[in-house]
């Protein structure tokens, strides 16, 4: 709500677009290269500038993509009042009943 995105009702088909979105350019980024290194990491937390090191170091690397998929699952759950982390935990336990790579090759 604070940055405006939920100011009008939004559709499921939409918010899960934009997961989709930052997924894709999560893959461009590690077909590019664009990784977060260790070193990445320090420089970003050794900066006098976490915003200017953020944009230096870490900003559109595969890892910043993932979080930012991650950012819109969690946010289109919230918005639709899915209750995600029960939703988790039972698939996790439904899972573990589940034979070895559920009885697939892959």
């Amino acid at each position: 709500m604070k940055r405006g995105f939920w100011d009008e009702e939004r559709n499921v088909g939409e918010t899960l677009m934009l997961v989709v979105t930052e997924l894709a350019e999560a893959l461009e980024a590690h077909r590019s290269g664009k990784l977060c290194t260790h070193g990445d990491k320090v420089a970003y937390f050794e900066s006098d500038d976490l915003v200017q090191g953020f944009k230096s170091n870490i900003k559109d690397t595969f890892e910043d993509e993932v979080a930012d998929a991650v950012i819109r699952l969690l946010d289109m759950c919230g918005g639709f009042g899915i209750d995600i982390e029960f939703h988790v935990q039972t698939k996790l336990m439904y899972n573990a009943s589940r034979p070895y790579k559920h009885g697939k090759n892959y």
